[in-house]
């Protein structure tokens, strides 16, 4: 009677080959299902947070209290990849002020900070002082709204603050 015999090499190499080639494609499909968002579950996670274009209603409110409204108006937020901020409010007329541009950044779990400046103008055209809003953004579970809190600051252009301000806005994410 002849034994067959294989070599423990011949053996094991096809099974940990197989393995190798079975984790990598479950890590590449782990990895595609995050960067597009489709392994999303009841709750987004942070990385799926801020960055977009948003829809916000801003309500500019009293400091003190009572704080009663001052005023309401439209805005868009558009928070990029790397950090960057671009809005645009129907708060006045573009004639008298410059889209805002910013920077937001991550702060813990679904919370993340911003600061964007615009440029204000006279009706004659000439440069009278920069907005300053300073937010904390707080995004739903789902990352399809977002709250906040804003303090404003309009600074002469010399760089001084004349005016201290507070606002809220609620945002939902433009799709």
């Amino acid at each position: 009677m002849k034994i067959v015999t294989r070599s423990f090499t011949a053996a094991v190499v096809p099974l940990i080959v197989l393995a190798a080639v079975l984790f990598g494609a479950s890590l590449s499909a782990v990895a595609q299902s995050e960067e597009s968002g489709s392994a999303r579950g009841l709750e987004a996670t942070w990385r799926d947070g801020l960055e977009g274009t948003w829809n916000a209603q801003l309500t500019v409110i009293n400091c003190d209290p009572p704080y009663t409204v001052v005023r309401s108006f439209p805005a868009i937020f558009a928070y990029a990849k790397g950090g960057t901020l671009t809005f645009t409010t129907g708060g006045q007329p573009p004639s008298l002020d410059t889209p805002g541009l910013g920077v937001w950044n991550h702060l813990y779990d679904r919370t993340y900070s911003a600061v964007s400046e615009a440029f204000i103008f006279s009706s004659a055209g000439v440069w009278t002082s920069t907005q300053r809003l300073t937010r904390r953004i707080m995004v739903s579970r789902d990352a399809k709204r977002y709250t906040d809190t804003v303090a404003l600051e309009i600074l002469d252009t010399h760089g001084k603050v004349m005016v201290t301000g507070c606002a809220t806005s609620v945002a939902s994410r433009m799709e």
